[in-house]
């Protein structure tokens, strides 16, 4: 597998349903294997999964020595409205597992269990780009759920300002609103956010602003915020502990979160259940029988709790919950570049191209290590680009 073309996507975890393409069903995936395009010329350049099924985005391979591979993460641009999608499949969403479908003229998509989101070329000449939202069953057929035009990114200083880069869905190109899998599905953001990317976990929202300044709100149960309590945030809020420092990805979890500085650091907080923060589990510390339980707070507001019986009859400290970002050092001082997170887990990718994951390992997810706190490697691959493990998911999705 080593010997990959470069920019070929992998998976590995839950795979029962057949949510990666090529992959077959009713398994799990224990290492990272690569995903089989739907067609002869086609790359996969985009991932989004869900529980039970993935959404690919795929475009037309170059030919070789003659266009050079677009960026990562990049994704063709969507159509013009007067000619149909490239023959074959050049900008094509396909669906993989218990949902299956194909659609052209695509841009990017988005997949949750109650919504899937499209971005592609509107239905006639000048239509511009339109979001649609599917039943993730109708196989892409028939008419969506529901649809409406959206503007492209705009301009801060007028015609030659400079261009807010927003990120993949569910933030939306113009930066200014986002989709949401329950209503209302079309939420708009304040235009002072100036947001570059948005994640979205079970209950509550990061966004990334143009500046590497970083906002949450929503559910807060679970520390998830990061603003040092339980309580949820009805509107965009500040993260004052990050304060000074420019971030350069977010991702959230199911009740974690995570963010990248520009610098390589990672920054982690929220539920460490499974071990998803890569701080000392409840699982762990039972390793020796235990017999009671009691909890405290640390300095920092993290939930602190302890089990007696261990081997030496000690208290075992593990941390339920971080409501504050804690620093996080990867083996080695490898930095970080690229991260994601599923229900339960986190991956992420570093600058020389490794790739940890950590968190619940029930579904091998995190590629055949049992369910504790530590960061493992995955192997056999060496050099990694991207990763994608979205919200809910078990299963993991690395691009070379």
């Amino acid at each position: 597998m080593a010997e990959e073309r470069r920019g070929a996507w992998f998976g590995f975890g839950f795979c029962g349903f057949g949510q990666a393409l090529g992959s077959g069903g009713g398994r799990q995936v224990h290492s990272p294997e690569p995903l089989r395009a739907p067609g002869a010329g086609l790359d996969v350049c985009r991932v989004s999964a869900s529980w039970s099924y993935t959404a690919f985005v795929t475009r037309e391979r170059p030919p070789s020595g003659a266009i050079p591979t677009p960026a990562l993460g990049a994704c063709p641009a969507p159509s013009p409205a007067s000619s149909p999608p490239p023959a074959g499949g050049g900008g094509q969403v396909e669906l993989s597992g218990f949902a299956v479908g194909a659609v052209g003229g695509c841009r990017d998509a988005w997949a949750s269990e109650e919504l899937l989101v499209v971005l592609r070329a509107g239905p006639g000449p000048g239509a511009g780009t339109e979001l649609q939202a599917w039943a993730p069953g109708s196989a892409l057929r028939g008419e969506p759920l529901w649809a409406q035009t959206v503007p492209e990114a705009e301009r801060e200083d007028g015609p030659g300002g400079d261009e807010t880069q927003a990120g993949p869905l569910p933030l939306l190109p113009c930066a200014r609103a986002y989709v949401s899998p329950r209503p209302p599905f079309y939420r708009p953001l304040a235009p002072t956010l100036r947001a570059r990317r948005l994640e979205l976990g079970a209950e509550h929202a990061l966004l990334l602003d143009a500046a590497g300044q970083v906002f949450s709100w929503g559910g807060g149960r679970h520390g998830q915020l990061g603003h040092g309590t339980l309580e949820a945030e009805p509107e965009p809020r500040l993260l004052q502990a990050l304060q000074g420092l420019t971030m350069a990805e977010v991702a959230a979890g199911g009740w974690h979160s995570l963010c990248v500085s520009e610098a390589g650091d990672i920054y982690i907080w929220g539920w460490n259940e499974s071990g998803q923060l890569a701080l000392p589990t409840k699982s762990l510390a039972e390793d020796g029988k235990t017999t009671s339980e009691a909890s405290g707070l640390n300095e920092d507001g993290s939930e602190v709790k302890r089990v007696a019986g261990g081997e030496d009859g000690a208290p075992t400290p593990f941390i339920a919950v971080q409501p504050f970002p804690a620093l996080l050092d990867l083996p080695l001082g490898s930095d970080a570049v690229k991260a994601s997170c599923g229900s339960r887990h986190t991956a992420v990718v570093t600058r020389t191209g490794e790739l940890y994951t950590w968190g619940w390992a029930a579904a091998r997810k995190t590629s055949g290590y049992s369910k504790d706190s530590s960061t493992e490697k995955t192997g056999p691959l060496a050099s990694h680009r991207d990763t994608s493990v979205p919200t809910w998911r078990r299963s993991t999705f690395t691009r070379l």
